[in-house]
């Protein structure tokens, strides 16, 4: 098939800056009908970008780490996702989080404010005592609606959920997640860089933005200054991976809620909660839907498909029923994040694929 449609529509992209370079993965079932890489990974290097290259995933953890390492622990039992989160987080007794409860931090419901800067009061503090201090500044920080009455985006909620994931499984997220899911699925290009550990791995990174904050130009550590000042592990940011990656955990995703897999991760009970909800609302855990004007997934993805996107360029639809799946992974903030061109390129991207595959 002639897919010199979606080529031009990228190498537009390229041509108008709406981000240096992309990587471009679409799939259905285990086929990879398009997977091309376009642009410079690195305008100052002049970096190519590949199929190989590692992006930073930004809000992408939300479903395809933390929401995953909650429903690992909730098939083991460790975790229910409606008692409240005091149980598992004792220093939140008697604040007005102590009720909140799993499941309302994953859709977004537990009344906390969209963002804070919390890495303005991190700074100030030792390294070494930086992360512990989010839980505190979790705790102090006011509720803006009680929980469970509005449904409000939340970095502040995932990052409760790290730490709700932490103290369940007794670990580091990053660890829970290697030893429990990645692992197991055999994924080697889907990981956290541990800031206060690790060095930094040796791969062909993306690089992001020249950071007003850090005053360097970004290139394997986590861009979200919050995750970077907490050590470069958190809830709301701080995965790194490849197409192909996010490719396989999805492959295995489906597999898994489809009751087809050999050597199940996750029971088909949990993942129908993750993908298509429970309750009156039907809200997905930890992924978005399609919005039903304007989407970023264009006009012809399913209502019911799951998705998400992240700060860094970075973006991911599924439609489950048709295992279709499209994942654009750009570094449009470098070397700025003022540019603010893919908002308009990305449903038009997604209206291309499906009418050129006839989805």
């Amino acid at each position: 098939m002639n897919n010199s449609s979606i080529h031009d529509l990228m190498n537009k992209g390229l041509r108008e800056h709406v981000f240096p370079g992309a990587v471009l993965l679409v799939g259905k079932g285990d086929t990879r009908l398009f997977f091309e890489a376009y642009g410079k990974a690195n305008l100052f290097s002049g970096q190519p970008m590949t199929r190989d290259t590692v992006f930073d995933l930004a809000s992408l953890t939300k479903p395809l780490a933390t929401t995953l390492a909650v429903a690992r622990l909730a098939d083991q039992g460790r975790i229910n996702l409606d008692q409240p989160v005091e149980k598992w987080l004792p220093a939140l007794a008697g604040s007005d989080k102590a009720a909140i409860s799993a499941r309302q931090l994953l859709c977004h419901q537990s009344g906390f404010p969209a963002h804070r800067l919390f890495y303005m009061t991190l700074k100030s503090l030792a390294p070494l005592k930086r992360r512990a201090a989010v839980l505190d500044l979790l705790k102090i920080t006011p509720l803006e609606d009680r929980p469970g009455e509005t449904t409000r985006y939340s970095d502040l909620g995932f990052m409760l959920l790290c730490r709700l994931v932490e103290a369940a499984a007794g670990c580091p997220m990053n660890e829970f997640l290697q030893d429990e899911i990645y692992g197991p699925m055999a994924l080697t290009d889907l990981f956290f860089v541990d800031l206060t550990r690790d060095l930094l791995p040796c791969r062909p990174f993306a690089a992001t933005e020249l950071c007003p904050v850090r005053n360097r130009l970004l290139v394997g550590e986590v861009h979200d200054d919050n995750a970077w000042f907490a050590g470069g592990v958190d809830g709301h940011a701080g995965l790194f991976g490849t197409a192909e990656a996010v490719f396989r955990l999805l492959r295995f995703l489906v597999a898994d809620y489809r009751g087809r897999s050999p050597a199940s991760v996750f029971s088909k009970q949990i993942l129908s909660g993750v993908f298509n909800g429970e309750g009156k609302h039907r809200l997905p855990l930890g992924f978005d839907r399609p919005s039903a004007q304007n989407s970023s997934a264009g006009r012809y993805f399913s209502a019911d498909a799951v998705g998400h996107l992240g700060f860094t360029g970075v973006s991911v639809w599924l439609d489950l029923e048709k295992e279709f799946c499209v994942i654009l992974l750009t570094n449009r903030v470098h070397p700025f994040r003022w540019n603010t061109r893919l908002g308009r390129f990305r449903p038009l991207i997604h209206e291309r694929i499906m009418e050129h595959f006839e989805i």
